[in-house]
């Protein structure tokens, strides 16, 4: 085999996308194409010269496709990711992979009981900048992380919610600015800190007419004592995107596209606990860091996969560690929503409950036909 097939799920906005990434990636090829409104189906299948069909289970059963794209509306993932596992095919799952905990749960559990590769697309892990935050973390260089901060501000407009009657429902998203715009920023934020112990959430619906928040805020405390703050939203220009880690042996700070990194050669405590000088201050060291020129975006993570399967590379994004941006929404949403802390792990069987409960409260939308229009991270 020298080109993995593809076959998407959901051709809408993302999935139309990632169908022409697949066009510019010599290791694969676009094998079939599925969508549960028939036209959309029709016209993307003829669009890229390929069979279409509504059904998932027809286009996952199909012997001539070795790969399958998840790119539907987020509950929906679960269900179709397993299907797929469970007949022995790898799997690309948008991001988040599941609405609930309980639902990631049943996803990474297919995936190893089947041992089928499953992989999340968290693309911006691909990105120089985050590679080297990675291996800072990774090479043990900050040390205990003693705090975390992630802000990520970001502008929709109404125009943006109405474009879909699923967006922005609590029975077609399943939440708001967690869920949908955030993904990629809680992703990288637990995979360079890990997940907080408790979550105490404020979440709030403030500039758009939507059912779900588009506010959410959080104040984190960690299993080592370790603190953290997380803001996000989608009532800002312009944008605002930062994250910071602070350790005993460094702090590691993303701001935009700039990645900074701080070395305290002697550490902070241990600083502390010798110095016998009342105002002096532990040596900083500012490391000058070099960015790697690689390939990033969605072609990163759809190139991946298919070299994983062709040739055993490490995947870049392991749908197993999707789990932990969903602990960080559900916790965020419940804690938002009850005005209480929350517990990591979340509670499954609450979760559950507490999503159904909000789904019987969703109102339908009446905002005409659903407009997929793909996004500029595609182009």
């Amino acid at each position: 085999m020298k080109s993995i097939r593809y076959g998407i799920v959901g051709v809408g906005g993302m999935g139309s996308g990632h169908a022409n990434t697949i066009q510019r990636i010599e290791e694969a090829s676009l094998g079939a194409v599925c969508d549960i409104i028939p036209d959309v189906a029709n016209s993307v299948g003829e669009q890229f010269e390929v069979p279409f069909c509504t059904d998932y289970r027809e286009l996952i059963d199909r012997d001539d496709i070795d790969c399958v794209i998840v790119a539907t509306p987020h509950y929906h993932h679960p269900e179709i990711a397993i299907y797929a596992m469970e007949r022995g095919k790898p799997v690309i799952s948008e991001k988040p992979i599941s609405v609930t905990v309980s639902g990631a749960d049943a996803m990474v559990a297919a995936a190893e009981r089947t041992g089928t590769p499953f992989s999340v697309m968290h693309q911006s892990r691909s990105e120089p900048i985050w590679r080297v935050a990675g291996d800072i973390v990774r090479s043990g260089r900050l040390g205990e992380i003693y705090r975390t901060l992630l802000i990520f501000a970001d502008f929709r407009s109404q125009a943006y919610y109405d474009s879909g009657g699923w967006r922005a429902t609590w029975i077609g998203e399943g939440g708001g600015v967690t869920i949908n715009q955030s993904p990629h920023s809680l992703d990288r934020f637990t995979w360079l800190g890990g997940l907080p112990s408790k979550v105490t959430a404020y979440t709030a619906t403030r500039n758009h007419n939507i059912e779900v928040e588009d506010v959410a805020s959080a104040m984190l405390e960690y299993p080592n004592g370790a603190v953290g703050y997380v803001y996000c939203s989608t009532t800002e220009a312009p944008g605002t995107d930062i994250m910071e880690f602070a350790g005993e042996k460094g702090k590691l700070q993303v701001v935009g596209k700039t990645i900074r990194f701080w070395e305290l050669p002697q550490g902070v405590k241990a600083f502390s606990d010798s110095s016998t000088e009342m105002w002096t201050r532990p040596e900083v060291v500012e490391v000058d860091l070099e960015i790697p020129e690689c390939e990033s975006g969605h072609i990163a993570i759809l190139r991946n996969m298919a070299r994983h399967l062709l040739y055993g590379e490490e995947l870049i994004a392991p749908g197993v560690e999707g789990i932990k941006t969903v602990e960080m929404i559900d916790a965020m949403i419940l804690s938002g929503k009850t005005g209480k802390p929350v517990d990591v792990p979340v509670d499954r069987a609450l979760y559950d409950a507490f999503i159904e409960d909000m789904k019987r409260q969703s109102k339908p939308k009446d905002t005409g036909p659903d407009r997929r229009v793909t996004d500029d991270v595609h182009h």
